[in-house]
């Protein structure tokens, strides 16, 4: 059960926002700010009024039943109305459960996505190069911004490492259960005896910092620039454009030589180092919020082992739910990919709720 009380805040927080908007009083910031949540309010506001609604609804529907002059048609509509009430009942409670749990704060950002070849030699290259245009596909499906950061190229297609930003609508609360191992069992082209080889690749969902998330200081950065080249660079250039960036602090540091401008190589370091440094600071507040933490799937440790791809098989398995999905590659299309992130979300919703009821 949910208290009355806190539908009945939604409620009023909802009508008050309302008010407040249509006034055209606000500045344009905050009015961005209070336009954004009404419009989370919007999507569960009809809920929340029905809610409030049900005790009422269930004392008429119950009177009639326990009224021994009532007409037997209508005993037994409203048995079947009755019946119907509780299930909606549920319904709305569940939606109002998952409404009111706690936020992660960074949900609403863009996302940097670092995808690196892991053990496996040639085989992770071409996987990692694999799990990028999977990424491609997801982004272009939801009409989501896909912006490169840097590539570096393996031999025969594939990628040692590729960084990018996706831009668009609460993306990070999306991609930040693709944080971990993705391992890849197939049949290399170059295998003469159809042996089975397992490779894997690392992938790192941060979400964008903005300065106003984190203020890094000038002070506490090592700049050092050189020449372009090499694994990484698109040209090797005859200038020093190359920027290597060190956050003397933690010790973070970001290269990049894609850009043939320093300037360029020098704001895509910048992007980076900030995202690596917020993520840093946001892993250590978990750290210490255990029990937080243990609610959290998409608690992004780069170590752990999440899903494998099996091509013998045609099978994808996500460990952390147990879930797979017997469409490979319909998977690796981006098309049935929303229906494992669905179920990612909706564990992280139940082990959220039971820490709720603790």
């Amino acid at each position: 059960m949910i208290p009355l009380e806190k539908v009945k805040e939604l409620i009023t927080k909802h009508d008050s926002l309302e008010k407040e908007l249509s006034t055209g009083t606000i500045d344009s910031k905050t009015f961005a700010q209070k336009s954004k949540e009404y419009s989370d309010l919007g999507n569960i506001i009809s809920y929340a009024r029905s809610y409030i609604k049900f005790n009422d609804e269930l004392k008429e529907l119950e009177q009639i039943l326990h009224d021994k002059s009532s007409d037997p048609e209508m005993v037994n509509l409203a048995e079947k109305e009755l019946d119907i009430l509780k299930q909606k009942k549920i319904n709305h409670t569940n939606k109002l459960k998952i409404f009111l749990l706690p936020k992660d704060e960074d949900d609403s950002k863009n996302a940097i996505v670092e995808i690196r070849a892991g053990t496996g030699g040639l085989e992770a290259s071409l996987f990692c190069s694999d799990l990028f245009k999977m990424y491609e596909k997801v982004c272009s499906k939801k009409k989501w911004k896909l912006e490169i950061i840097s590539i570096s190229k393996s031999e025969a297609g594939g990628f040692k490492e590729v960084i990018f930003l996706v831009n668009g609508s609460d993306i990070y609360s999306y991609l930040k259960y693709e944080s971990g191992v993705h391992r890849v069992q197939r049949v290399p082209t170059t295998e003469t005896q159809g042996r089975i080889h397992t490779s894997a690749s690392t992938v790192a969902v941060l979400p964008e910092a903005e300065e106003v998330d984190i203020q890094i200081k000038e002070s506490d950065l090592r700049i050092d620039v050189f020449r372009a080249g090499g694994p990484g660079g698109q040209s090797v250039n005859t200038t020093d454009s190359a920027v290597r960036i060190t956050h003397l602090p933690t010790g973070v540091v970001v290269s990049q030589q894609d850009e043939k401008s320093q300037h360029k190589n020098k704001a895509k370091a910048l992007k980076i180092l900030r995202s690596r440094v917020y993520e840093a600071e946001k892993r250590k507040k978990d750290q210490e919020r255990a029990d937080n933490r243990k609610s959290q799937i998409g608690s992004g440790d780069r170590s752990e082992r999440i899903r494998t791809y099996n091509f013998p098989q045609g099978r994808v398995t996500d460990h952390r739910i147990n879930l797979t999905l017997h469409k490979l590659e319909e998977f690796l299309n981006g098309e049935i990919h929303e229906e494992m992130n669905e179920a990612l979300r909706l564990k992280e919703q139940d082990l959220k709720l039971q820490n709720l009821k603790q």
